[in-house]
């Protein structure tokens, strides 16, 4: 009898072989639960079949939160907390100094967009310090690409359309 729900590493050293592997395995319905690349391969993501991300409209809510951090603070501290006359402008009303205002505002957006989305994509990628590499051979981050598939059918048959597509090698 098979085991079921092993993990069957393919290896290859060529991109566009590797494309071609994932569209014929996804094609044939099987599960590919990583795919370990050196550097960013084009299409890879719609061949494994990952829904697009959604980093942007969380970059537009961290610059919306900038934005209103600024504003808050800028109105506490240069209107209510200290006002004072900087060459020559009124120090009454936040509205009447907004065009002084115009380059902290657009810094602090950028600065909180910018750092909270660094922040959100290690935690939504699940990488923080010390944390041990997962791959499972080193050379994945030097020169041959690793795809990683569940055999829940047969691990036989699998192998088979595996040898057919001509990895480097399997294990």
């Amino acid at each position: 009898m098979e085991n079921k729900n092993k993990i069957v590493h393919a290896i290859y050293d060529d991109d566009d072989v590797l494309l071609k592997a994932v569209k014929e395995l996804r094609s044939k319905k099987y599960v590919i639960e990583e795919v370990f690349t050196p550097f960013p391969v084009h299409g890879l993501d719609k061949a494994m079949g990952l829904s697009g991300t959604r980093i942007a409209i969380t970059s537009f809510i961290y610059g919306c939160i900038g934005l209103g951090v600024s504003i808050l603070m800028m109105d506490y501290m240069m209107i209510q907390d200290w006002p004072q006359n900087i060459g020559g402008k009124p120090s009454f009303s936040y509205v009447e100094n907004m065009p002084a205002f115009v380059p902290i505002m657009f810094e602090l957006t950028v600065y909180f967009a910018a750092h909270l989305m660094v922040i959100t994509f290690y935690l939504r990628s699940r990488l923080w310090p010390f944390k041990k590499a997962e791959n499972p051979i080193p050379s994945t981050t030097d020169d041959k690409f690793l795809v990683q598939i569940d055999s829940y059918k047969s691990e036989s048959e699998l192998k088979k359309v595996l040898k057919k597509l001509e990895p480097l090698k399997l294990f």
